[in-house]
């Protein structure tokens, strides 16, 4: 089925940033202690949380392409979901602990500036991270996964954090060593922020929240088809990175049920091809409408 062979494809985005992270993330926490500084190694912690955030997205994936069974009948595309909250709750407890040790040097005055080889570091981070941003971008826009686009969005606030890191890091140089743990303290913020946004994304996803942007787009799709007289209903839900839609249509009732028929696979012709949605459940009733014109 076409739509496991792209989810197999955005494995490759999962492991390049698992990948990335790892490199990166050792590297910013060594040069960050060798070099005094709490920005880069805070920024060492925020790519370590991404290593989890990333593995859990390639396990989602993975778990997403086993074809339906007897227990799971629609099939097991939630799994993304789940990973996402997961990490979330993981990546929420790190920034925590970012914020309090932060906070705790601010407020004891513990701070010490850091060499300028950490605000390198940060510099070139910051470009290896955004290089990994456009490549999976474009992948999740290639093979439609929820998953990996916010995997692209980590990617991008990892490389403007890495940019934030490097500011802190030239800005302490100036006798004001204190300005590289407050920017370790913002990273904290944005890391919990984060965590936030991913929770949030998830439930709403699994609670079948959709956008009312995208059901009018839906709509205007359907009511040009040919035959369709009113369109009743039409409803959307979220289950990992596929979409699943309900529609209700109302068509002439002198048509036979073959041509019922033909019409109700228009239907699924166009949300599957123009909005790629992966299944659309049509259901055909006859027109008052008609009844009423003759």
């Amino acid at each position: 089925m076409e739509r496991y062979s792209e989810l197999k494809r955005g494995e490759k985005g999962a492991w390049l940033s698992i990948v990335t992270y790892v490199i990166l993330s050792v590297v910013k926490l060594v040069i960050g202690h060798l070099y005094f500084s709490e920005a880069l190694r805070a920024d060492g912690l925020n790519n370590a949380t991404d290593i989890v955030a990333s593995i859990a997205v390639l396990i989602g994936l993975r778990i997403s392409q086993k074809p339906p069974d007897a227990n799971h009948p629609y099939g097991h595309f939630r799994a993304e979901n789940i990973a996402s909250m997961i990490t979330a709750f993981i990546m929420a407890v790190i920034g925590l602990q970012v914020l309090a040790e932060a906070g705790r040097k601010l407020l004891l005055s513990e701070t010490e500036a850091p060499d300028m080889v950490a605000g390198w570091v940060g510099f070139i981070c910051a470009i290896i991270m955004y290089l990994v941003y456009r490549y999976n971008k474009k992948l999740a826009k290639e093979v439609n996964s929820q998953a990996l686009t916010a995997v692209a969005a980590d990617n991008r606030s990892d490389a403007l954090v890495s940019i934030g890191a490097t500011i802190g890091i030239i800005a302490s140089q100036w006798n004001l060593a204190w300005i590289d743990t407050l920017t370790a303290f913002v990273i904290g913020a944005l890391i919990c922020y984060t965590a936030w946004e991913i929770f949030r994304n998830a439930t709403h996803s699994l609670t079948d929240g959709f956008h009312e942007r995208d059901l009018k787009q839906y709509k205007a799709s359907i009511e040009v088809i040919e035959h369709v007289e009113s369109l009743k209903i039409v409803k959307a839900r979220q289950v990992g990175s596929s979409i699943h839609a309900d529609v209700v249509i109302e068509v002439s009732p002198d048509l036979n049920v073959r041509d019922s028929h033909e019409i109700a696979d228009q239907v699924e012709d166009v949300m599957r091809e123009k909005h790629q949605i992966l299944s659309t459940h049509v259901h055909i009733e006859p027109s008052t409408d008609h009844d009423e014109k003759q």
